[in-house]
């Protein structure tokens, strides 16, 4: 069996920026970290390592932060297809975390609309 550690906390300043959009709420995900989702699609979780955050965002926003953000935002081989970007735990502002969720929550919403 693989023990995961990761600390709760370190998800808090993403959670509680990720809350605020209209059918945000607190759910667990991949081995009970903390996610938020919006209604049944997962916008942000902590991942279970503990050293990143994975947030929902589409691919040409994604290419813009990973280019604008080098020191906070990357991917992973797994999430190349998918997505989503990988944001450093402790090296984002406040303002970057706000703009990666507004674009994942856009995505979200937009493909709701179709």
């Amino acid at each position: 069996m693989k023990i995961f550690n990761f600390n709760p906390a370190d998800f808090e300043p993403v959670r509680r920026i990720a809350l605020q959009f209209p059918n945000a709420s607190d759910s667990l995900s991949h081995y009970d970290t903390p996610s938020v989702k919006i209604k049944k699609n997962l916008l942000c979780r902590l991942n279970e390592n503990g050293e990143w955050i994975v947030i929902r965002t589409d691919f040409d926003s994604r290419a813009l932060f990973l280019e604008q953000y080098p020191e906070s935002c990357f991917i992973t081989p797994h999430y190349e297809k998918y997505p989503y970007i990988c944001l450093q735990v402790n090296s984002y502002t406040t303002d970057l975390a706000k703009a990666i969720l507004e674009s994942g929550y856009l995505a979200i919403t937009a493909k709701k609309k179709k």
